[in-house]
């Protein structure tokens, strides 16, 4: 079982030095089980984005605001992920599922972190929609790469700082035993529910998090949107409206299913030892950040331009080098039967 560490507060007392997770399953069989789809999707997710910045990256059509946004997105995907994703595979195949006081701690800040910065950014995004849709002859004009950049600095910024707050109010509590955490990672609802503290101040900094970021970011979402849906119906011509509600399709999917599972998962915080809640956070935190790029890819034009590009590209390079090696080998024999 977990160790424990004795320090001076208000007398003689002891603290946590350790957690132990109680993962998805206890069951041995259905942990070796998991393991390897679990492995699957992660590699999956980190295969898809990666390729996705990298796409962007080099394909010089793809350097405009809603690009540099989606490849931001991705990024921070991959960071989402792998805040959770290996040490829940470690665990599957341990026995003892402990994590220290401050491995827990940064787990929590950077989850928290890409979480929110996730809001902030679509959030940022939906606003890059209605400006194309809304304000089409001067969106170049507005979206500069430049301000882009900038935009894509406070979601970072925003992230780390309401992040931070969240972390050291939570671990300033004081926790001197059970270290037992009913769940697969270290969550702030679960971790504050083991204090032995009053964690009033956690909860109320929590809160505030939650209501100027995630919804403030899902405010100024459905704004934006509300703006789009004013100016999509002004459009006369059917096939431009279509074309201009297509080009918000991945977007609103996207928002659909980050926000939809993560309501889900934080709406009821009563149910935080739940099965329930387990399934529900797996989704919003395994499977979300490896279908965006799917869906952004499945239902763009020029992603899928850009796509066929790379493979036409990598398979000339390939035939080329091949071809090479094949003129270089014959050469070497032909002159080694001439010597």
């Amino acid at each position: 079982m977990a160790s424990s560490r004795s320090t001076e507060r208000d007398g003689n007392h002891t603290s946590v030095a350790m957690f132990v997770l109680l993962g998805l399953s206890d069951k041995k069989e259905l942990q070796l089980i998991l393991f390897p789809v679990f492995l699957g999707i992660y590699l999956m997710t980190l295969i898809w984005n990666l390729g996705l910045i990298i796409l962007i990256r080099i394909n010089s059509n793809l350097h405009t605001p809603m690009y540099i946004f989606l490849s931001s997105l991705s990024f921070i995907d991959i960071c989402y992920s792998s805040s959770i994703s290996p040490r829940m595979l470690s665990d599957f195949l341990r026995d003892e599922k402990t994590i220290s006081f401050m491995a827990c701690a940064t787990q929590l800040f950077v989850f928290a972190w890409m979480g929110l910065a996730e809001c902030c950014l679509l959030a940022t995004m939906a606003y890059d929609r209605y400006v194309a849709i809304g304000s089409p002859l001067q969106y170049s004009a507005i979206m500069v790469p430049g301000r882009c950049w900038k935009m894509i600095a406070v979601v970072y910024g925003t992230g780390f700082l309401s992040s931070l707050f969240e972390t050291v109010s939570c671990f300033h509590v004081y926790y001197c035993g059970p270290n037992i955490i009913e769940h697969f990672f270290c969550d702030i609802p679960p971790v504050i529910s083991l204090s032995c503290s009053n964690p009033f101040m956690c909860q109320m900094i929590v809160f505030l998090v939650a209501i100027s970021v995630g919804w403030g970011s899902l405010l100024v979402i459905l704004l934006s949107y509300g703006f789009i849906a004013a100016s999509i119906l002004k459009i006369s011509s059917f096939k431009r409206s279509a074309k201009a509600f297509n080009t918000c399709a991945s977007h609103l999917a996207t928002v659909t299913l980050f926000y939809g599972t993560g309501l889900s998962v934080y709406m009821h915080p009563g149910s935080i030892h739940s099965t329930k809640h387990k399934v529900l956070s797996v989704f919003y935190l395994i499977f979300v950040p490896m279908l965006n790029p799917l869906i952004y890819s499945l239902r763009n034009k020029e992603i899928k331009e850009a796509l066929k590009r790379a493979t036409k590209t990598l398979h000339i390079y390939l035939s080329t080098k091949k071809h090479l090696y094949s003129f270089y080998y014959y050469y070497k024999k032909d002159r080694s039967k001439n010597s």
